[in-house]
């Protein structure tokens, strides 16, 4: 049986950029099995596009939620994205 397969797009407001927040974020997507990508904004926020099931997805969340050591989030966003796939891994992107 296949797993239904879910794409979000997250949002982390706060002290999220120069605190080692992108590598920390893309190496814990990865390690939960999911692809996409991972951008800081120019408004300071970070931005990801997760894509795989929900339970990973939600851990991603949840771990978005804290950070590495050195952030302070205050919140992050989730909706539902299009399926913007197919993905191969999970990339850093330029600041947008």
């Amino acid at each position: 049986m296949t797993a239904i397969h879910e794409t979000w797009h997250l949002i982390a407001h706060g002290r999220v950029q120069g605190v080692g927040y992108r590598a920390a974020c893309a190496d814990r997507a990865v390690a939960l099995g999911l692809v996409g990508w991972v951008r800081n904004r120019t408004d300071g926020t970070v931005e990801v596009i997760a894509q795989g099931p929900r339970d990973p997805l939600e851990a991603l969340r949840t771990w978005m939620a804290a950070g590495p050591p050195a952030a302070q989030v205050s919140k992050v966003e989730m909706t539902p994205a299009d399926d913007e796939g197919p993905f191969s891994g999970f990339r850093w992107l330029p600041t947008a």
